[in-house]
């Protein structure tokens, strides 16, 4: 790069390294480190000025660039190197991309590669190509192992054949995942530091766990790059975030914090500011089997979770179900919040309210245990329900765990447990809903089961039509919203900050894993 970087708000930031901003370093012998200037970066400012480099801001720094390994691909892919057969759009949708199509028939799926696909030293991405890297994504990732029980055939040098071992709706979409983008397997000797891929940037320089700059594959394979180049910082918190976009030396930044948002919304004339809900899902799991089914629909009833949005200042998009709105399985719907209605639940239940404002029966109090873990908001959660309930009758107490997994999600000991996770993985509901849902799932913790609803989830498991696929996920979550088994609070939404002239950094995608491509431009 050509671009030299010089900020006294990163310089003093000591999350960012040095490597990525135009500079080398070189140790000293007293092991003090001496900065050394690029000259060509600060000799040729004629060429830097006219060069479009975007300069961002990433939360998290991986050790390598392998795509296949662990969570690496996700950074890869948001860096622009890295690219899979499918990808996720706007409305969680995966569409072609390396691929064309893939066509299902039972077991079989047939997918056509784009005859223009390469990587970025030219060579053609073949189908043989394909099934060496599916291979050895399923050598290296555990997460992706069940991909060696598939057959997978060459048929030619832009179709493959992919057998599964029983019906498989959503290969394609797991096809979208970026840890299967595509790396030339041949041609690559440094998977950690130097894999050679297919996206419209390749890298100028890692720093394992620091920053990185890429510039502009001059081989793409799809078509002009607007860029020229981007530099991702790596920084963690959020206030140097602020200060480096405030003072001018970042463009654009994404998981924006609420105290950031109230400043770049103050000022439109200076900033864009696109907040969409993602896919990240806070909810709670209400026990059957220490309340009854009055007191769970009080409890729903109660929570306010328009209010708890708007608490949490734009950061969180309230939630109807564990889905987006905007896709074909988020058309589900919960009863408004009417406090009226649940005190006469409790009343009706054989409640009555003691001098003290809470409600009792049989001389008990009715006091609700909430679990929770203080991370994603989850604490923010837990007191703002608390004081809900307690307007109404209802009393509760509160116990944080720092493992969840270990405590009350594993002993199911509690009247209300809070959770978050990705409801949406790829655009398909499947993995919720037999995550959370399913007679049996590792979150059916509160005692949920329903004849006909399982009945459903076992036919979801094998409808390859997606209209099908998202009408059986409406009733099935439908079903868990009418018998008050969960509670849907908030889906977190994607919020991205782009300095005027800015676009295109994903930032109308409810997706984590997607950053710059070749429409990222800097007007």
């Amino acid at each position: 790069m050509k671009k030299k970087f010089v900020g006294a708000v990163l310089a003093i930031t000591t999350a960012i390294s040095l490597a990525g901003c135009g500079n080398t370093t070189e140790t000293t012998n007293n092991n003090e480190e001496t900065v050394v200037e690029n000259t060509e970066a600060v000799t040729d400012e004629e060429t830097a000025s006219s060069e479009k480099i975007l300069r961002t801001a990433a939360s998290f720094a991986y050790p390598s660039l392998d795509v296949h390994k662990e969570y690496y691909g996700w950074y890869t892919s948001i860096y622009g190197i890295s690219e899979a057969l499918f990808k996720m759009n706007e409305n969680s949708e995966a569409v072609p991309c390396l691929a064309t199509e893939a066509v299902n028939d039972g077991t079989l799926w047939t997918i056509t590669l784009n005859e223009n696909a390469a990587f970025a030293n030219g060579n053609k991405l073949t189908a043989d190509m394909v099934k060496r890297n599916l291979e050895r994504v399923a050598e290296v990732n555990e997460r992706f192992s069940y991909i060696a029980d598939f057959q997978i055939e060459a048929v030619d040098e832009t179709t493959l054949t992919i057998t599964t071992p029983e019906v498989y709706p959503t290969l394609k979409n797991d096809l979208a995942s970026p840890e299967l983008g595509m790396i030339d397997l041949d041609a690559t000797t440094d998977f950690d530091n130097a894999p050679v891929c297919s996206g419209p940037f390749v890298i100028d320089s890692f720093v394992p766990e620091g920053d990185v700059t890429v510039s502009q594959n001059e081989n793409y394979w799809d078509g002009d790059v607007e860029l020229d180049g981007a530099i991702f910082y790596y920084m963690q918190e959020d206030d140097p975030k602020l200060m480096a976009m405030q003072s001018g030396e970042i463009d654009c930044y994404n998981s924006v914090s609420s105290a950031a948002l109230e400043i770049y919304n103050s000022d439109p004339e200076t900033y864009d500011v696109v907040s969409i809900p993602g896919a990240r899902l806070q909810f709670y799991i209400l026990n059957e089997n220490t309340m009854d089914d009055a007191v769970r629909e009080a409890v729903n009833l109660v929570v306010d979770k328009d209010a708890i949005a708007e608490y949490m200042s734009g950061t969180v998009s309230a939630a109807t179900g564990p889905f987006s709105t905007s896709t074909a399985y988020g058309q589900v719907t919960v009863p408004a919040v009417d406090t009226e209605k649940a005190v006469q639940l409790l009343e009706e239940d054989g409640y009555t309210l003691g001098s003290d404002g809470i409600y009792e029966k049989d001389g008990n109090k009715l006091t609700l245990s909430i679990a929770y873990y203080a991370a994603r908001s989850l604490d923010t959660v837990a007191i703002l329900m608390q004081e809900q309930l307690k307007a109404v009758g209802i009393d509760s107490t509160l116990r944080v765990e720092e493992d969840p997994d270990a405590t009350y999600i594993a002993n199911g000991d509690a009247d209300i447990s809070l959770y978050c996770m990705i409801a949406d993985k790829a655009g398909d509901p499947l993995y919720f809903i037999d995550t959370v849902l399913s007679k049996g799932a590792y979150l059916n913790i509160g005692g949920f089961e329903d004849a006909h609803c399982q009945e459903l989830i076992e036919t979801l498991r094998y409808e390859t039509d997606t209209t099908k696929r998202a009408e059986l996920a409406n009733e099935i979550v439908q079903i868990s919203i009418d018998d008050n088994a969960f509670g849907y609070v908030g889906l977190f939404n994607n919020t991205t900050v782009l300095r005027k002239g800015v676009s295109g950094f994903a930032e109308n995608i409810p997706f984590d894993f997607y950053g710059i491509d070749k429409n990222t431009n800097i007007q």
